[in-house]
């Protein structure tokens, strides 16, 4: 298991608008790609040098991200990359998903109205294109973030909070995007996503529900090849 002080040498001094901004995404992105192997120490000093920032820039992004479930603190330890999903915990999230999110779907083509169909757009276009990545990593890492925020919108269309804030919590994308660094798995999701769309468009609660299903069941079944 490559450890992170084996990953951060070829970052450049950050100089961005927000220096946690930057750290955090300079991090996430390498959390993401499994650069930072899961379960690997995250040595602040480390980082701090490499990245040409003092710490605290450093502990506030790696606080961000321990609230988003990818990295862990232990006392008198410190902070460490987050680990992979047992199969069990992937199977369990995997049923919760198939029982609530066609509903879910369904309900979001009940509500839908010209103004969230469109912010739906913009999202699917964003995952599709969105800015100009800086590598085949903050690629895919970018496209995790952006799967979340599309099905978190579909989630405040259909208007249950304690589904949205259920799944939210459990920071559902990120987690399933780390099992697996593949092309594969983005294109096929921009397929499904489509799907979604053209019932959202149609107005059709039932074909949202049903291609909502297949959608899940399909991220599953590509993804269980990571516990092989």
């Amino acid at each position: 298991m490559a450890h992170a002080t084996e990953r951060v040498g070829r970052s450049n001094t950050l100089r961005p608008s927000s220096v946690v901004d930057g750290v955090y995404d300079s991090i996430y992105h390498q959390l993401m790609s499994l650069e930072i192997a899961p379960g690997s120490r995250i040595p602040i000093d480390v980082f701090a040098r490499e990245l040409g920032v003092s710490q605290t820039p450093i502990r506030e992004a790696l606080s961000r991200l321990e609230r988003e479930g990818l990295v862990r603190k232990e006392h008198l330890i410190g902070y460490s990359a987050a680990p992979q999903w047992t199969r069990k915990q992937f199977e369990d999230l995997y049923a919760f998903r198939l029982l609530v999110e066609p509903e879910v779907a369904r309900l979001a083509a009940l509500n839908m109205t010209p103004e969230a169909l469109q912010q739906l757009e913009n999202s699917a276009a964003d995952m599709g294109h969105g800015e100009t990545p800086v590598d085949r990593n903050t690629r895919y890492s970018r496209f995790a973030r952006a799967d979340a925020q599309f099905h978190d919108a579909i989630m405040k269309i259909a208007g249950n909070e304690v589904i949205r804030s259920t799944l939210s919590n459990q920071h559902v994308h990120l987690h399933i995007f780390r099992l697996m660094f593949h092309t594969r798995v983005t294109q096929e999701a921009l397929e499904e996503h489509e799907n979604l769309l053209a019932a959202f468009r149609a107005g059709d609660p039932q074909r949202a529900f049903d291609a909502m299903r297949v959608h899940v069941e399909r991220s599953r079944d590509r993804l269980l090849s990571a516990f092989e």
